[in-house]
C-alpha cells in the first residue's frame, strides 16, 4: 500500500524506501557526498544494520555475497570518484555471477555536474557496460519510484547489479512524497510444450548429463531440482564455482567443470548424447575455453535453460531453448515423471552411465601426495571429515582454490561463496558476510598469500562486529596461477610473480584475532581445532598460515613438471 508522509529529506526518503523493500543490512565506507543518507541510517536504528568496512572493494564484495546468500539485493553505499572506482570490482563480480546487488553512490551536487567537479564521474559511462541499469536521481520526489525500479531490475530475469547515483544536494533537499510498495520479482516460466519436449528428449537419452549453474537459485529451487534429478536418475555436473546447487555427496553428483576439470569428466561430457544446461551461461571457464561443445552447434543434443532470453542462442544453437527463472523451472520439472516413457534400453544403459561417472569422481577425489611439508590435499581431506555439512566455504582467485573445489564436498545450497569473475580478495569479505547472515554456521575463508593481502584489512571489520571467521592462508611466496601460466608460456623466465610477505600470524593478532603458522601436515588438525575454538568462543577472526612448497602448483603437477613439459614440446616443435 502506498503511504504519504510529511516533509522528509532525500536521505530519509531513501532509507524509508530501503526498509519498505526489506533491507536489513547495508555495507559502506562513509563519504561526505551522502551524509544525509548516513544520518537517515542512524535514524533507522536497529531496523537497518550499517556495516562499515575498511575499503570500498570490501564493502562491495560483502554486499555481493549478501545477495548470493539471501537472494535479496545486497546494498552498498560508497562515495563518488575514488569510492565508486574501488567498488567497481564488486559490481563486476555481481554482473558475472548474476547476483542481485544495488550500489548507491554519493554524487556531486546537481549544479556542479558536467564541470569535472571534485571527484566527479559520469557513472552512466563508468558502469554502463557492467551493471544491468545505471540511474542518477535528479529529483527528490522520484526517489521512491527509481529505487523501486532498481530493486525490480536487480532481482528480475537474470539477477545482477544496479548502480544508483545520488547527488549530494538532492539527498539534503526536503519533500513530501508518497512511498512505493515493496518490489516483486518477475520471472519467466517454462511452457507445457517445452516441458513435453524435454521429457521426450530425456526418455531417449542413454548418456545424458545435466550441467547446472548460474544465479537466481534458492533453497526451494535446489530441493525441487533434486526431485527432478532423482526421478529421472540423471547425472549432475556443476558449472564453475556453482558446486553448492546440488549436494556433492549425492550419488547423482558426478563432478564439476571449470579450472582443472577431470579429464575423464571432460571426455564424458563430449561423449554424452544429451546435455541439459540449466541456469548457466556456459561461459569460457565452465566450457574450458568454449571447447567442450561445438560452436555454434554442439554435436550433442542440447537443451539450454536460462533466465535471460538474450543469453539463449548467444553462443550455442540448442535443440530446445527454455527461458525461465530457476525457481520456476525447478518447480515445473519437479512435477515431471518418467511414467513409462523411458525406453528400457536407454534406462538400463543410463544406470551404468551414472554409476561409472560417480565412481570416476570418487577416484578423482583422492588427492595425490604433493611436494613439501604441508600437503593441501591432506588438509582438504581432514576438513572434509570435521566441517559441518552446512559450513560456508569462501575463496577468492588463485591456484590454491583448485584444491578446495576439487576435494571439498559442498553440502548443498549456499555452502560455497566463490567469484566466477575470478576476483582476488573476495574470500575474506564473503566469509564476513556469511558469518553476519548466519552467525550459527562455520565460515571458512581460503586465500592465497597474494589474494589475502588484497583484503586483509577487513580483519578489522570482522573484529569490530564480532564475526568469528576462520581464514586459511595458503602461503607460497608467489602469485601462483600467474606463475603457472608463466611456466607454460615462458618456461624458466620468472618475473613479476614473486612475493615477500609480512608475518601473517602477527597481523592476525594485531587485529585482536588468533594466528598460528602450520609448517607440517601433521600439525594442521590440531591448529584448525584451536583456530575454530577461538573464533567461536571469542567471536573474533582466526588465521592459519599454511607454508606450502611453491613446487606444489596444482594437485596434478609441479612447477618443474610444467616447465619440463613446455620445454619438451618446444624442442619437439623445433626438431619437427
Amino acid at each position: 500500500m502506498l503511504s504519504t508522509s510529511g516533509l522528509r529529506s532525500g536521505g530519509e526518503i531513501l532509507v524509508d524506501a530501503l526498509k519498505i523493500h526489506g533491507v536489513d543490512t547495508v555495507f559502506c565506507v562513509p563519504g561526505e557526498s551522502f551524509l544525509a543518507a548516513i544520518d537517515a541510517l542512524a535514524g533507522a536504528g536497529n531496523a537497518v544494520k550499517t556495516v562499515v568496512t575498511r575499503h570500498e572493494a570490501g564493502a562491495a564484495h560483502m554486499a555481493e555475497a549478501y545477495g548470493k546468500l539471501t537472494g535479496q539485493p545486497g546494498i552498498c553505499f560508497v562515495t563518488r570518484g575514488p569510492g565508486a572506482s574501488h567498488a567497481a570490482i564488486g559490481v563486476h563480480t555481481a554482473s558475472q555471477d548474476s547476483t542481485p546487488m544495488i550500489l548507491f553512490i554519493g554524487q556531486v551536487s546537481r549544479g556542479m555536474l558536467g564541470r569535472e567537479a571534485w571527484q566527479e564521474v559520469d557513472f552512466r559511462q563508468m558502469f554502463g557496460g557492467m551493471a544491468k541499469w545505471v540511474v542518477e536521481i535528479d529529483r527528490v520526489e522520484r526517489i521512491p519510484e527509481l529505487v523501486s525500479r532498481a530493486f525490480h531490475v536487480a532481482v528480475s530475469g537474470r539477477p545482477g547489479p544496479v548502480v544508483v547515483s545520488l547527488p549530494e544536494d538532492m539527498l539534503a533537499e526536503q519533500a513530501a512524497v508518497a512511498d512505493a510498495g515493496r518490489y516483486a520479482r518477475a520471472a519467466a516460466h517454462p511452457g507445457d510444450a517445452q516441458l513435453s519436449r524435454l521429457l521426450e528428449m530425456i526418455a531417449r537419452a542413454e548418456r545424458p548429463l545435466v550441467i547446472v549453474g548460474g544465479g537466481g537459485w534458492n533453497a526451494r529451487a535446489c530441493a525441487d531440482f533434486k526431485t527432478f534429478i532423482e526421478a529421472f536418475d540423471l547425472p549432475v555436473v556443476s558449472g564453475f564455482r556453482r558446486q553448492d546447487i546440488f549436494d556433492n555427496r549425492h550419488p547423482n553428483y558426478v563432478g564439476h567443470v571449470g579450472l582443472g576439470p577431470s579429464p575423464g569428466l571432460v571426455e564424458r561430457i563430449r561423449s554424452a548424447d544429451l546435455i541439459i544446461a540449466i541456469g548457466g551461461r556456459l561461459g569460457e571457464t565452465t566450457t574450458s575455453g568454449y571447447t567442450l561443445f561445438g560452436v555454434p552447434k554442439p554435436s550433442q543434443r542440447f537443451v539450454h535453460v536460462h533466465a535471460d532470453p538474450a543469453e539463449l542462442g548467444r553462443v550455442y544453437q540448442a535443440d530446445l531453448l527454455i527461458n525461465a527463472g530457476m525457481p520456476e523451472l525447478a518447480a515445473a520439472v519437479a512435477r515431471l515423471r518418467p511414467d513409462g516413457a523411458m525406453q528400457p534400453r536407454a534406462e538400463a544403459r543410463r544406470k551404468i552411465w551414472v554409476a561409472e561417472a560417480r565412481a570416476e569422481l570418487m577416484a578423482d577425489q583422492t588427492p595425490r601426495t604433493m611436494p613439501g611439508p604441508v600437503d593441501l590435499g591432506a588438509v582438504m581431506l581432514h576438513l572434509r571429515k570435521v566441517l559441518p555439512e552446512d559450513a560456508i566455504i569462501s575463496n577468492g582467485a588463485g591456484n590454491y582454490a583448485i584444491w578446495v573445489h576439487k576435494f571439498h564436498r559442498y553440502g548443498g545450497f549456499r555452502t560455497q561463496l566463490a567469484p566466477t569473475s575470478g576476483a582476488m580478495g573476495y574470500g575474506l569479505p564473503a566469509a564476513i558476510t556469511a558469518k553476519l547472515v548466519h552467525p550459527e554456521r562455520t565460515a571458512v575463508c581460503f586465500a592465497g598469500d597474494g589474494c589475502f593481502l588484497m583484503s586483509a584489512n577487513e580483519l578489522a571489520t570482522a573484529a569490530q562486529y564480532g564475526l568469528g571467521v576462520v581464514v586459511i592462508v595458503v602461503s607460497n611466496g608467489m602469485y601462483g596461477s600467474i606463475r603457472m601460466h608463466q611456466e607454460k608460456e615462458y618456461p624458466g623466465r620468472v618475473h613479476a610473480t614473486t612475493l615477500e610477505n609480512p608475518d601473517f600470524v602477527a597481523l592476525a593478532r594485531a587485529f585482536g584475532g588468533y594466528g598460528e603458522i602450520v609448517l607440517e601436515t601433521e600439525g594442521f588438525a590440531a591448529a584448525f581445532a584451536r583456530a575454530r575454538t577461538f573464533a567461536d568462543g571469542n567471536r573474533k577472526p582466526a588465521l592459519l598460515e599454511l607454508k606450502v612448497d611453491p613446487e606444489a602448483i596444482t594437485p596434478n603437477a609441479t612447477l618443474t613438471q610444467l616447465r619440463q613439459r613446455t620445454l619438451k614440446v618446444g624442442v619437439a616443435a623445433l626438431q619437427g
